[in-house]
């Protein structure tokens, strides 16, 4: 066992061994440390190195991807113009309407803020709409009005920026029963087109405007998209002028009032709208139900979908991109530049409403006219068709031989009539198409085919009376008869047959009639004729090249040509009209000429109006100077080639008097070379019938009651009436008649006797005193201080014919200008007591001998023509027993009352301007003319030369 020595002596040992060992450990401890330190520091040094270089490549790539950022936002932003600008900048304080015809892409909903650790990114929310998509807004009853006014702002946004006219608003607001939308409604006090009446909030009226969007819609996938053109755009490059416009579907408060019909059609445009250029602004109230069956997600696959966050309490934009941005919606802007937006925007679009397609587009080339023939019918290009093609107006085959042309005031019915008129005398020549136009407006249209002297045009009837337009009617209804004849004899079926069998040009006739609804608005003969007639000629003249077209602003009334009729016309044409009108033109089921939407646009249907047979047309512009330039060319196209009618052009011009340089009796007998033997009835020429027939003229016969009055306040026809009798009466006066004595003796020479009594302020007052040296036969002119004297000549003629029995004297006339200024021929009650005790007899009275030769002149051939402008003032001069006398009169425009004394019918209180009845008691005769105005100096001249014949 060892010793405590040895045991002290072991533990110094390992005691020293341990303190060693914990020297070592220290030192080697110290030398680890500062080893570590100095790889710790090396390291820290080399991550600093490392950070500031890493941190130098982030920033220099982050600077670099914010600027791009912002280059890009700068560009989108410049891109979209004031699509993009908020409302409160300068540019809007400079704004005027878009002309440039450009459509963008985008359009600002609000703005868009990126927010990062650093930094936040503003710019422009621009939601993808016209030729995009459409937008969807979810909002609750609390944000409802913030989506409401997002939608307002936009939709002026797109009105501000899209070239004026093209585009069109239809607005559901059931629950703000239009308050929403109301600031656009005024849009419709400039053009109707732009939103349709009125905000719609019924539901039945929802589903109705829903279908009538969806029927344009297959209009144009069905009529110009086709397989030609993917999207509207395509089509809309290619149409130029025709363009389709934008359609913007507006429905706040989804799915308020919707039923499942209507829910279902809202899809269904929301899904294939875009690519017809119908686009949907959808504000959905998530507080409500959705319909029966129906799936929002229908609605938000097509759309741009900004969903309100009830959490976040914003909105958010639905999209990966930008759903963690935050979204500010845009409010509209203050109401004076709201109303100045709107106000302008309205009247630019009035202006641009009017689409003119130049007529040069679907005019034939010069090398190609007259060149048509009519054989186996008509055609006529009207205008273009869609992008490429043209629409024609065919007649002759099948069922297509007659047209039916309806459109309201402004619509483009009269250009299409001139555009169908010029196509066809620009295709064929005279012989081989035939018109008669007559046109029943208050109004010129016609007018320039009269003053052209279109070689085509057998009848120009302008502001026509309903009897002129029956008797063109009856004319064509003896031509039907004759062509009838004609064929049968030859054993011809049709006009191809006849021409090839006779190699005779008969040409086709087209009857064309505007306001036709004219021959109708009475239940009298004239109407009951013309429905005969234009039933006949309907169902008849395909045979016979016989076509009619009959246009009219509505087909509605009272009184129309009778349905059956108008079943046989299978061309139909359609401007724009409302829904009742669309129906009756076209079908009971074929309302879609509501839809058209501009003056011009319009619907040609050859299948009786069927809905199939629909295709829609832009009328060609065919302006008033080129027109007449089209008339100049084919009128000396006719001179090159030696064309003379068969039968003069009958012209009828309404509005204003008749002519008397055109009446061919008249001017057949003053061009005679020689006298006419004295008839013991002289012809006096009073104007034009409203009828195809002889110029209207009052008999003068030797028997009683041969005299003429003329009653009515129009004392310029009065006299030009009067100047026309006076040259009618010289023309059948021959110089050897007038043989005899000086003038105002027994057995003058004089033939004329003239009173005027005429206003003498009137610019006309020296008209008789003009008229007397243009005709050579003797005449007395006189006033108030002649009467007498002329009064008793005449009345001494008389009572010396009487007392001699002349029967075989020269016939003389009295005219009485203006009876109601002479107070000298008024009769005068004396009951029977002498006015002078003296018993030798009084003086006879001017007054007496006046009725004397009213009374007793007529049978022996002195006759008198008398006007006075009231019927009052008639009875204060003549009493009963002496108006008796003139079984001759004219009366113009006057009470039903004093009519129905004068002429016994109240039809004279119907009469309008140039009108005039004249009435016969012994032909029985009661017609409607237009009196003649007063004869030009020209005509008067050239009278004057032939009535100095010898």
């Amino acid at each position: 066992m060892p010793s405590e020595r040895d045991l002290i002596r072991q533990i110094q040992s390992h005691v020293t061994h341990l303190v060693q060992a914990v020297a070592d450990a220290s030192f080697w401890h110290d030398r680890w440390i500062e080893q570590a330190e100095q790889e710790h520091k090396q390291r820290i040094a080399e991550l600093e190195t490392q950070h500031a270089v890493t941190m130098a490549q982030a920033q220099s790539v982050y600077d670099a991807t914010f600027a791009k950022s912002k280059e890009q936002a700068r560009r989108v932003s410049d891109m979209a113009g004031l699509l993009a600008v908020p409302w409160d900048d300068e540019p809007w304080q400079q704004w005027s309407p878009a002309s440039d015809g450009k459509v963008l892409t985008y359009a600002r909903a609000g703005t868009l803020t990126d927010v990062g650790q650093w930094d936040r990114l503003a710019q422009p929310a621009l939601v993808p709409l016209i030729r995009g998509h459409n937008l969807l807004v979810k909002a609750s009853v609390g944000s409802k009005g913030a989506a409401v006014g997002a939608i307002q702002s936009l939709l002026l946004r797109l009105l501000a920026t899209i070239p004026p006219g093209k585009l069109r608003f239809t607005f559901i607001d059931p629950i703000g029963l239009g308050h929403n939308v109301a600031p656009f409604m005024q849009l419709s006090d400039y053009d109707e087109a732009f939103v349709t009446s009125k905000a719609w909030t019924e539901p039945q009226h929802i589903e109705q405007r829903l279908a009538y969007l969806t029927e344009h819609m297959e209009n144009v996938i069905q009529k110009y998209l086709r397989n030609q053109f993917a999207t509207i755009e395509d089509y809309n490059t290619q149409a130029g002028e025709v363009a389709e416009p934008y359609h913007l579907l507006v429905v706040l408060d989804f799915p308020a009032n919707f039923n499942d019909t209507a829910a279902r059609r809202l899809v269904s445009i929301a899904q294939n709208g875009p690519r017809c250029g119908v686009y949907s602004l959808i504000v959905v109230d998530t507080a409500r139900p959705p319909p029966y069956g129906f799936n929002i997600a229908d609605l938000e696959q097509t759309a741009t979908v900004i969903a309100w966050d009830a959490n976040e309490q914003r909105f958010v934009w639905q999209d990966p991109d930008f759903k963690e941005c935050l979204l500010e919606l845009d409010a509209p802007p203050s109401s004076e530049l709201f109303n100045r937006i709107v106000t302008r925007v309205g009247e630019a679009a009035k202006e641009a409403s009017k689409v003119e397609v130049p007529f040069e587009r679907i005019a034939p080339p010069s090398d190609q006219w007259w060149k048509s023939e009519s054989n186996t019918g008509l055609r006529a290009p009207l205008g273009p068709s869609g992008a490429r093609k043209i629409q024609m107006l065919e007649l002759g085959k099948g069922t297509a031989q007659h047209v039916l042309v309806a459109g309201k005031t402004g619509s483009g019915k009269s250009t299409l009539l001139h555009t169908l008129i010029i196509s066809l005398t620009l295709g064929y020549t005279p012989d081989e198409v035939e018109l008669y136009l007559i046109d029943f407006k208050k109004g010129v249209e016609f007018k320039t085919y009269a003053t052209h002297q279109l070689p085509h045009a057998r009848v120009i009837a302008i502001e026509s009376e309903r009897e002129f337009g029956l008797s063109v009617l009856q004319g064509l209804d003896a031509e039907l008869k004759r062509r009838g004849d004609v064929f049968r004899g030859m054993g011809v079926d049709g006009l191809a047959d006849y021409r090839a069998k006779s190699r005779t040009k008969l040409p086709r006739i087209l009857l064309l009639v505007d306001e036709f609804q004219e021959f109708f608005t009475e239940d009298d003969p004239i109407a009951s004729q013309a429905a005969q007639v234009l039933d006949r000629l309907v169902r008849q003249g395909r045979a016979f090249g016989i076509h009619v077209l009959l246009g009219s602003q509505t087909l509605a009334g009272a009184y129309s040509l009778a349905r059956s009729t108008i079943d046989q016309m299978a061309v139909r044409i359609a401007l724009q009209c409302s829904e009742a009108d669309s129906r009756l033109i076209l079908a009971d089921d074929n309302p879609a000429a509501r839809l058209l939407s501009r003056p011009g646009e319009a619907i040609y249907n050859s299948a009786n109006g069927l809905v199939e047979g629909n295709n829609r047309f832009q009328v060609a512009w065919l302006p008033d100077d080129k027109r007449d330039a089209y008339l100049e060319k084919i009128q000396m196209m006719a001179q090159q080639r030696s064309f003379v009618a068969t039968q003069p052009q009958i012209v009828f011009e309404g509005n204003a008097p008749a002519e008397v340089e055109k009446n061919r009796a008249l001017r057949d007998l003053l061009a005679a070379p020689e006298w006419n033997a004295p008839s013991r009835t002289a012809r006096v020429w009073l104007g034009e019938p409203i009828a195809i027939r002889e110029s209207v003229a009052a008999n003068f016969r030797r028997q009683s009651g041969s005299n003429l009055l003329i009653v009515g306040q129009n004392d310029e026809s009065a006299l030009g009436m009067m100047a026309v009798a006076l040259v009618s009466l010289a023309a059948q006066t021959p110089p050897f008649t007038l043989s005899g004595r000086g003038l105002g003796g027994e057995g003058s020479p004089t033939p004329f006797y003239v009173l005027d009594f005429g206003n003498t302020d009137a610019p006309y007052a020296e008209y008789l005193n003009e008229l007397q040296p243009h005709i050579p036969h003797p005449m007395v002119i006189g006033r108030r201080r002649q009467l007498p004297d002329i009064i008793n000549t005449l009345a001494s003629e008389v009572k010396r014919r009487m007392d001699a029995d002349d029967a075989s004297a020269t016939a003389k006339y009295l005219f009485v200008y203006g009876l109601q200024r002479v107070r000298d021929l008024r009769q005068e009650e004396n009951f029977g007591f002498s006015s002078s005790g003296s018993e030798e007899p009084a003086a006879p009275k001017s007054a007496e001998q006046f009725a004397t030769v009213l009374r007793e002149g007529p049978d022996v051939g002195v006759h008198t023509v008398v006007w006075c402008d009231t019927l009052n003032n008639l009875n204060r001069t003549l009493d009963r027993r002496v108006l008796r006398e003139f079984a001759m009169r004219v009366v113009y425009q006057m009470s039903a009352e004093d009519s129905a004394n004068l002429i016994d019918t109240p039809q004279a209180s119907k009469l309008g301007a140039h009108r005039a009845f004249f009435n016969s008691e012994e032909e029985g005769r009661l017609e409607k003319f237009r009196p003649y105005g007063l004869p030009s100096t020209e005509w008067l001249g050239a009278v004057a030369k032939q009535l100095k014949r010898v």
